[in-house]
């Protein structure tokens, strides 16, 4: 995935974050947890998850938790 796409991605998760963001800290990470989880196709995931890898560069620190999070969801029900 380009660079060019990371950056959409990364744009796209904290614009998420920001709507849940007045719902405290807890209630933000759930959120943007369950919105990737239920609205973004594998792809798109797989390619957050690939910036997350490189660092996670740009993501807001509750972004970036519900990424984490939703990631060892994902592997879990993959293996």
């Amino acid at each position: 995935m380009s660079h060019s796409n990371h950056n959409n991605l990364v744009y796209m998760a904290n614009q998420i974050g920001k709507f849940f963001e007045s719902q405290g800290h807890d209630q933000e990470v759930a959120g943007v947890s369950d919105h990737i989880r239920k609205f973004w196709d594998p792809r798109m995931r797989k390619g957050i998850y690939a910036h997350l890898d490189a660092g996670g560069a740009g993501l807001n620190p509750n972004v970036l938790e519900a990424l984490t999070t939703l990631r060892k969801a994902d592997t879990l029900l993959s293996s």
